[in-house]
């Protein structure tokens, strides 16, 4: 009589035989297809430039939420605040010339380092808008912080035109004012705004690198701002004959009387009103966006982000 085979033979020997098949096709398979490219080739392989316009600041902020956190009101009162002293340091500059270089620049660290914790220091409308088209800053965030500093800048030059006026007749200097743009001095001194404006623009988006450490940080700036006051006089004083015609910030150039007062009619008004705002605001603005650039692109070339 016959005995029958166990099942669990039987299954076995079709997995034996499964899988002599399987291997055997897969030598029979010619090998036609190039090895994949690894994910390291790939990225190789981008241009080094790629994500240089790429939003760098992680907060999801718009009109209907900023204004929520009460971290962005303490921001702009940071603003407001280094801003006003600031424009008072401008101020006093203005009074006791480039001696006071030295000065300034210690002043200066000592109030970016204050009030980096609250807005990270902006301080001027040129790195406001440098800030927001690199795309380290929301739009809207830009937009307020410029109208806090203008706001500081004006409670800056209150403080010191109260000073003045409690003087009276024993004060011994005036506010400070704009040197009127001559004829034929336009684009001069709009290259001198210009010159400037790219400099404290490229040093900040510089110090950006160096944020874990405030004091190098304030350091940077105000190594900044002291070189393009210093190429600022230099430029215009020695070499085209003008004088107390920069200044490097829209926010306090706006409180130094920089728009005329009368004309022979509205146009002439008009157009020195113009001419003011693209000297004083509109170029130095334009070449903070250009500082800005200047940074992320050599950062991009030397493969530092």
């Amino acid at each position: 009589m016959a005995t029958k085979k166990p099942k669990s033979s039987a299954k076995s020997t079709k997995t034996k035989a499964t899988k002599s098949q399987t291997a055997a096709k897969t030598v029979e398979t010619p090998v036609s297809e190039a090895p994949k490219k690894t994910t390291a080739e790939k990225s190789s392989k981008k241009s080094c430039l790629s994500g240089f316009f790429a939003k760098k600041y992680e907060e999801k902020e718009s009109i209907l939420t900023v204004f929520k956190s009460h971290k962005f009101y303490g921001a702009l009162l940071g603003e407001v605040i280094g801003t006003a002293l600031i424009t008072l340091l401008l101020f006093a500059l203005s009074l006791m010339g480039i001696a006071s270089i030295a000065t300034y620049s210690f002043a200066v660290l000592a109030i970016f380092i204050a009030v980096y914790a609250f807005s990270s220091a902006c301080l001027n409308p040129i790195v406001a808008a440098g800030m927001m088209a690199s795309r380290r800053m929301s739009v809207i965030r830009g937009v307020m912080y410029i109208i806090a500093e203008i706001v500081g800048a004006w409670l800056g030059w209150l403080i010191f035109n109260a000073f003045h006026l409690a003087g009276g007749d024993t004060a011994m200097v005036d506010v400070p004012v704009m040197a009127e743009i001559a004829e034929g001095n336009f684009w001069v001194t709009a290259m001198v705004e210009l010159l400037g404006a790219v400099i404290i623009a490229f040093f900040y988006a510089r110090a950006l690198k160096y944020k874990r450490s405030v004091f190098t940080f304030g350091a940077t700036i105000a190594g900044g701002l002291a070189l393009a006051i210093v190429l600022g006089y230099v430029v215009s004083a020695a070499f085209v004959g003008l004088n107390s015609n920069f200044i490097f910030n829209p926010a306090s150039a706006l409180m130094l009387q920089i728009f005329p007062t009368a004309g022979e009619n509205f146009g002439e008004i008009m157009g020195g009103v113009c001419q003011a705002l693209s000297v004083y605001a509109l170029i130095p603005m334009i070449g903070g966006v250009c500082g800005f650039y200047l940074s992320d692109f050599m950062g991009k070339l030397s493969s530092e982000e």
